[in-house]
């Protein structure tokens, strides 16, 4: 296989791994009527855990402690953010809760300047207008000449945070440990916090949900599908293809979360939440894809 064939093959890769995260938001939110969230977290990482970690067994042959606490770290931001995501998505709406979650996008280059000593170039901060302005225009309400936003919104935005840390701890731990090893651990710790708060956050594990064909294989999705594929299709894909282009490709996520859930809940769109998602889509594209053509020309 030729390099342009190869990087046209991971190119739909990626497209792929966009339109499986967009479904995803579908099967969560249409799970949680069956599951409680932080048990869905639970089987879902546990899954993914335990599938790579039987890949990668021999990668755990001189595991150090510092390694260990990494990945323990990592895993604690991605559960919090699959925590607040995924309640989240049980009080807004699928196509919400997909464009409000991509605003991480633009925290990364904001949280990496008192974090790293990175300061963000001149259109992160536009981005960042556009984005809170999309967001306004999507998730805000007038109720009595009052602007307030609902629970479900605000939990959403706040996963943001911890992906936007997962992402920055993630960069940076990759310098001296195995990214594939990380993953395993981080996916593994998610699973485990997810087992020790669900008792205490969902209840005790209802267990007809095992007997609900439809439960089962949402969690399977998630697990299998949109968290331990799709992790391979990105680090692969982006090995092969332009950071720019595939950037790009990973962030019609929030586009397929949205028409997903159009066509399969039924989730009703104004013009002005599509104004809204349209100005949060150009924040993505600013601040992820600009840069890397600017790079590029240096």
């Amino acid at each position: 296989m030729t390099k342009k064939s190869l990087g046209a093959f991971c190119s739909v890769g990626l497209v792929l791994c966009a339109s499986i995260w967009g479904f995803a938001f579908v099967v969560v939110k249409d799970s949680l009527d069956y599951i409680g969230p932080v048990w869905m977290i639970a089987f879902r990482f546990s899954i993914a855990a335990v599938c790579l970690g039987i890949l990668l067994h021999k990668k755990f042959i001189g595991l150090t402690k510092k390694t260990f606490l990494r990945g323990m770290l990592l895993g604690g931001f991605l559960f919090m953010a699959y925590l607040l995501q995924t309640i989240g998505c049980k009080f807004t709406t699928a196509g919400k809760n997909a464009f409000l979650t991509t605003v991480y996008v633009v925290l990364v280059p904001i949280f990496a300047w008192p974090l790293f000593k990175k300061r963000p170039k001149w259109y992160v901060f536009v981005a960042a207008l556009m984005s809170v302005s999309g967001i306004g225009l999507l998730a805000l309400k007038n109720e009595g000449n009052i602007l307030s936003m609902n629970k479900g919104d605000v939990l959403t935005l706040s996963c943001g945070i911890f992906y936007a840390l997962h992402i920055l701890f993630t960069s940076h731990f990759n310098a001296y440990d195995d990214p594939l090893l990380l993953t395993v651990l981080q996916f593994a710790a998610a699973a485990f916090l997810g087992w020790i708060c669900a008792p205490f956050m969902d209840g005790a594990l209802p267990l007809k949900i095992f007997a609900n064909a439809r439960v089962v294989l949402s969690v399977f999705y998630l697990g299998l599908l949109s968290t331990l594929v799709c992790f391979v299709l990105q680090n692969v894909g982006l090995k092969y293809v332009a950071p720019a282009l595939a950037s790009l490709f990973l962030s019609l996520e929030s586009l397929f979360g949205v028409l997903f859930s159009t066509l399969l809940l039924n989730e009703a769109l104004t013009p002005r939440m599509l104004l809204g998602c349209g100005l949060i889509f150009f924040a993505i594209i600013l601040a992820e894809v600009v840069p890397e053509l600017v790079k590029g020309k240096n």
